[in-house]
């Protein structure tokens, strides 16, 4: 089912959505392309617009069995390197072969692996493949600014509180949507810490094109682990 969208049409179709991350590491209980594939047309059949997914396994997987566009990144440690989502062109030839529609990367301003700055990480993206869409994920406002300055397609909010000098926080950053957003330069995606709908609906109203959330749906230990917290604080709280 998973031809790419016409590259024109791909931004718009996101605008005012709900995109699922689905995503599993290896050591968690729902690790598998075929698992995941499955979660992206759960998400399909309940009104997602979009998919982003990790490796190119599961990308594969995912764009055949649904028609969504997908967000394609490649999560690779390197030694010496805190950048770890699709950090070289490596990652970025195999989650384009692999059938991505739009390419997430680090944009932060932390050192890349192979030594190029951003610049020339994009510049060679562009190059290799002009037909794909750029998502720039930062961390902090400047980081946006400086992507947006690259001519990247959308930034995403994905690393705020990810690094050590963004804002370090339990609720998601509305304030960088808000801002960035503002500047009506480059739609910018909400992402990070999302878990309500209200907090959804909050980003799409300060100006974010579109919403991503992942743990809050698609990572059911992370999910119990909330509700039993909550019930275990409420709990010790009325036995005080």
């Amino acid at each position: 089912m998973g031809e790419l969208m016409n590259e024109a049409l791909i931004i718009d179709s996101l605008k005012d959505g709900f995109i699922v991350s689905c995503q599993a590491l290896e050591q968690e209980p729902l690790f598998g392309a075929e698992l995941m594939a499955s979660m992206a047309v759960a998400a399909e059949e309940g009104g997602a617009v979009a998919i982003r997914a990790n490796t190119p396994r599961d990308i594969a997987a995912i764009k055949r069995k649904s028609a969504l566009p997908v967000i394609g990144l490649y999560k690779k440690h390197y030694p010496g390197s805190e950048v770890y989502i699709t950090p070289t062109l490596q990652e970025i030839r195999e989650i384009a072969e692999a059938g991505a529609d739009l390419l997430a990367f680090d944009a932060t301003q932390l050192p890349r692996p192979d030594g190029r700055s951003l610049q020339e990480f994009v510049a060679a993206i562009r190059l290799a493949y002009p037909h794909l869409r750029l998502v720039a994920d930062i961390s902090t406002y400047e980081e946006g600014v400086a992507a947006m300055a690259l001519g990247v397609d959308l930034v995403s909010t994905t690393l705020s509180g990810y690094t050590s000098y963004s804002t370090q926080q339990e609720q998601p950053d509305i304030d960088l949507v808000s801002r960035l957003a503002a500047l009506r330069r480059t739609p910018v995606l909400a992402e990070g810490r999302i878990w309500t709908p209200e907090e959804c609906i909050a980003c799409l109203r300060l100006g974010a094109h579109a919403v991503v959330v992942g743990t809050a749906i698609t990572r059911p230990q992370e999910i119990t682990k909330r509700f039993v917290q909550a019930i275990r604080g409420a709990l010790n709280h009325d036995g005080s």
